[in-house]
């Protein structure tokens, strides 16, 4: 039988702005609404982002300008909600991403938010202040996110990183080196377990991991859609199998 849309008027579209070697997010965000078509859809805009370090070139990536011109383009769409579905703001402040969301605001007229920004929301949301940390990432990079967290009142108890700095590698990740990492930071109480990078597929592992360790995984991809349904005004548990975030 085809599936038709009671009213497309009432389907609301979130607009992901997407690294442009990223071939992560897009496939899990849209799965995670696999079968909700009816109610909210994703759409994707990519600007160029290959390279994670704290290199000149690395952090140009992402003046707001290109980002901005994604931003736009999404809006031809007439999406609902705009995010950047990224985690540069954990390196280069906060505060760049609550400009980032005022400046695509401003331009477009469409509310927006960021990975990092909707990863802190949740952690305010639910009261955690200690958490483990996962990455890909440089270590230094890592060290930077971990002051972010302090200035929200939110406390690195471990934390383990891959020390790589290649965009496109980070999805190549084997789920068993993934797990390893879990395994490696859960060596004791913490009140959720942050995996930041929006390019790094430890989602596929998060169902698995919550069972094994009892603690809640917010990752930098089912947050910023967690988030951006309830900016819509859809429920974000009708999103089932991706994480105990969606039922809280």
């Amino acid at each position: 039988m085809i599936k038709t849309f009671s009213d497309a008027a009432e389907q609301k579209k979130i607009g992901m702005l997407t690294p442009s070697s990223n071939t992560t997010l897009e496939p899990i965000c849209s799965k995670m609404v696999s079968g909700l078509e009816d109610k909210v859809t994703m759409h994707y805009g990519r600007f160029k982002v290959t390279k994670i370090s704290l290199e000149d070139d690395a952090l140009n990536q992402f003046d707001f300008e290109p980002m901005l011109d994604g931003a736009r383009m999404l809006a031809d769409a007439d999406v609902d909600v705009i995010a950047w579905n990224g985690t540069s703001g954990g390196w280069l402040g906060f505060d760049m991403d609550r400009q980032l969301c005022e400046r695509i605001e401003d331009a477009t007229g469409i509310p927006a938010t960021t990975s990092m920004l909707s990863q802190v929301k949740a952690f305010q949301d639910f009261n955690v202040q200690k958490i483990h940390m996962i990455t890909p990432y440089l270590q230094p990079i890592n060290e930077l996110i971990r002051k972010e967290y302090a200035k929200c009142g939110v406390e690195v108890i471990n934390d383990v990183c891959l020390n790589q700095s290649v965009n496109r590698s980070f999805s190549r990740v084997p789920q068993e080196k993934i797990r390893s990492m879990f395994e490696e930071v859960c060596t004791e109480p913490a009140d959720g377990i942050s995996v930041v990078c929006t390019n790094f597929p430890a989602m596929w592992s998060v169902p698995d991991m919550e069972e094994k360790y009892g603690i809640t995984v917010y990752d930098t991809i089912n947050t910023v859609v967690w988030e951006a349904m309830e900016m819509v005004h859809i429920n974000p548990a009708l999103i089932k199998g991706w994480g105990n975030l969606f039922s809280k």
